[in-house]
């Protein structure tokens, strides 16, 4: 991958997915300067462009801004910050106000149609199916509450909620062994970008290894190519992103979200 081909898609990713195209049911989109701000899910979110075109004093006001904004609601929020983001000292003066880093990710792109002509033969067994009901997605917040060791029992309600609001723009999908989930994922389309992302990818520890999480990519990827999505991205963890690499995503920056509590 060439250097220049990495900064045609940072460029891509930054021109496109630095706003909210689908904020997801319940929520509320405004905006506080160059800052997008979200409300209404289990926590706030806040992303802004690349460069916020602020600097010290004026983007520490800011940064107060807004914290004092989520104590007045009694909520969390997170801050989504890029490895690239400017200025440089962004997340210096966010841990300064009280924003607490959670771990770092790497955003990776690839290519929806060469995604798609990924070839996985899993277990027999094993299937993937798509998933739609509420207890279905009951029993995929179960796992990621296992997978992760941190309580995703809000993540039903938010898929429904996606699923309900409109369809055609996430599809969830199950692997199963039986009657019992072992992984789960699901894709994001973001009307009026040439990007679908690609969440979750959660597998519960006994069934890793076996091609489960390259086979929900390939079939996400399939279902992005259809609707003529070109690009999809991950925020990938740091097991998962060697897997994506191999599979032709490339990495273009990281992400890092920094997050306030009220009582800290």
């Amino acid at each position: 991958m060439t250097d220049a081909l990495i900064e045609e898609l940072r460029a891509a990713y930054d021109a496109q997915l630095r706003g909210v195209s689908t904020p997801g049911p319940g929520r509320e989109v405004t905006c506080d300067g160059p800052l997008t701000r979200v409300t209404g899910g289990h926590r706030g979110l806040i992303t802004g462009p690349r460069d916020l075109g602020l600097r010290g004093a004026a983007l520490d006001e800011l940064i107060a801004r807004q914290r004092e904004f989520w104590a007045a609601r009694g909520e969390a929020v997170e801050w989504k910050t890029r490895g690239h983001d400017l200025p440089g000292d962004l997340p210096e003066r966010l841990r300064a106000a009280g924003f607490v880093p959670e771990e770092r990710e790497t955003v990776v792109i690839g290519e929806s149609a060469a995604l798609a002509a990924t070839t996985v033969r899993l277990d027999p067994g094993l299937s993937i199916r798509r998933i739609e009901d509420r207890a279905d997605l009951e029993r995929l917040a179960a796992l990621q509450s296992e997978v992760w060791r941190e309580d995703f029992g809000w993540l039903a309600e938010d898929l429904a909620g996606r699923i309900a609001a409109g369809p055609r723009d996430i599809a969830v999908l199950a692997a199963e062994a039986g009657e019992r989930m072992v992984s789960a994922a699901w894709l994001v389309l973001n009307p009026g970008t040439d990007f679908g992302g690609l969440w979750g990818g959660s597998t519960l520890a006994a069934w890793r290894g076996r091609g489960i999480y390259r086979a929900l990519i390939a079939h996400r990827a399939r279902l992005a190519a259809e609707r003529g999505v070109r690009h999809l991205y991950v925020d990938a963890s740091e097991d998962s992103a060697p897997i994506l690499g191999r599979l032709g995503l490339t990495a273009v920056t990281t992400t890092t979200p920094y997050v306030w509590t009220p009582g800290g």
